[in-house]
């Protein structure tokens, strides 16, 4: 009994000694952040956290060095950040301004390097200016909640207990409107940047320290770590490129155009080809993002072959021509939001509504395109060589075409071929060109010529 008793102890001694969590090191993912903020780096955060996951990372370290970028995927990588699981951890090496600033406050901890900055979170343009109030209004509401996300803490001030913010929502807000005063950090008329003192007195920074490897050690754990940092491939810069608005909007504009140039000429050709070349541009990124499911591509290839159908099948344009556009359109909205078959709970009216301005900006695009295309067509202008403009004068040799059809009107004879519209009769043993005034006519068709217009046939159903 006593020798039983002592060996209960000594294997509960040699479990906990075998244990993985105690001789296991706690594991860093660190992702890259060091280029304007866009499609591309939207794919490294996404890639990112998926790999953290998979490798069941104690927390994810974004090393930033960037002067912003664009909204809408700063948006994106801040709300991924919000939603993440694992712990996120910002250590700002130089620079996050603008869209940086947004994606630093929506991390759990930030840390900075000495000389490294923070804000000047305005919206601007291209040129630097500033957008109109509307776009500023957005932004101010998306980095006041940012930091609002992230609590308040309780505190003793001349013991008392007072609740107050983690990160001052005022603060954030000051990065993007200029006219916001805050007592001894930032007069009106000026946009607010944070050094990293400064971040450090008013709760935008958790410490300053030289290196990651530095704040790990003295901020994240006290015994051996490893950290995996993403490395991005080749085929992620493509992802990137094609995940971008502007490129998405191109593609559904060289979809449209393709479309409309089958329209113009006979049968299937080029124009297909690139039509289809674009919309597999378009849903790859989407597919591999997990943004496009297989359902939505299948409904964007029924409503092509449907429009298709009505072009060189179908006479007239009807329910199958307008079917396939509605599909053709709904499939490239729905590709763009992260919607779970018809479950539109986990997408936002924000992400709905860019989706749907980056498809009518392609569809707009492509229609002014065609426009263009087609007030360029004739004598003059980019698309002259591609018109036919030459005159067949009579001095020159040329001569009226024969008459000898206009005869034949009243005359009956049958569909040598199917007439679609366009096609070939017998009449009297003789094959004259005609077009079916009506519908189409099968061949064998008993026909009657009913005009002669422009050295062309017109027959109809006898």
């Amino acid at each position: 009994m006593f020798k039983r008793t002592l060996l209960i102890p000594f294997l509960i001694l040699v479990q906990f000694f075998f244990s993985e969590n105690v001789f296991s090191n706690m594991l860093f993912y660190k992702i890259d952040l060091k280029k304007e903020v866009g499609s591309t780096t939207w794919v490294y955060v996404n890639k990112g956290i998926k790999e953290a996951e998979k490798l069941k990372a104690d927390a994810i370290i974004l090393h930033m060095n960037t002067y912003g970028g664009t909204v809408l995927h700063a948006d994106s990588i801040r709300t991924a950040i919000l939603n993440s699981e694992i712990p996120f951890y910002a250590f700002i090496d130089n620079n996050a301004a603008s869209a940086g600033a947004l994606i630093a406050i929506a991390c759990d901890s930030i840390y900075m390097r000495s000389g490294a900055s923070i804000g000047a979170a305005t919206v601007v343009n291209q040129t630097g200016e500033q957008m109109p109030d509307k776009y500023q209004s957005y932004m101010r509401a998306t980095i006041r909640s940012t930091a609002e996300a992230k609590g308040r803490d309780t505190i003793i001030v001349d013991g008392r207990q007072e609740i107050v913010w983690r990160r001052d929502p005022l603060i954030a807000e000051a990065m993007v409107d200029d006219r916001i005063y805050i007592k001894n950090l930032v007069d009106s008329g000026r946009v607010l940047t944070l050094t990293a003192q400064e971040a450090v007195k008013n709760g935008y920074c958790d410490g300053i320290f030289e290196s990651t490897d530095q704040f790990i050690e003295q901020r994240l754990t006290n015994g051996d770590y490893d950290v995996i940092s993403y490395k991005p491939t080749w085929i992620d810069e493509i992802l990137g490129f094609l995940s971008s608005p502007g490129i998405q909007a191109a593609l559904i504009m060289i979809i449209g155009l393709g479309i409309f140039q089958e329209i113009k000429t006979p049968g299937l050709g080029v124009a297909s080809v690139i039509a289809l070349i674009a919309a597999v541009l378009y849903f790859a990124p989407l597919y591999i993002e997990g943004l496009a499911a297989n359902w939505e591509i299948i409904v964007f290839i029924l409503g092509f072959i449907l429009l298709m159908l009505e072009l060189f099948v179908i006479p007239g344009f009807g329910i199958a021509g307008v079917s396939g556009i509605i599909l053709i359109v709904v499939a490239l909205v729905l590709a763009l939001v992260n919607n779970v078959v018809f479950d539109f709970e986990p997408v936002s009216s924000e992400e709905i509504k860019k989706s749907v301005m980056t498809v009518v900006a392609g569809l707009a695009a492509s229609f002014v395109s065609i426009l263009f295309i087609i007030s360029r067509v004739g004598n003059k202008g980019l698309m002259k060589k591609f018109a036919l403009n030459s005159e067949q004068k009579v001095c020159e040799g040329y001569i009226a075409v024969s008459t000898t059809e206009r005869n034949l009107i009243n005359r009956e004879g049958e569909a040598a071929t199917i007439l679609r519209p366009a096609g070939k009769v017998a009449i009297d043993n003789e094959y004259f060109d005609a077009v079916a005034l009506y519908g189409f006519i099968e061949k064998g068709t008993p026909v009657k010529v009913v005009k002669y217009e422009n050295a062309q046939l017109y027959v109809v159903k006898k």
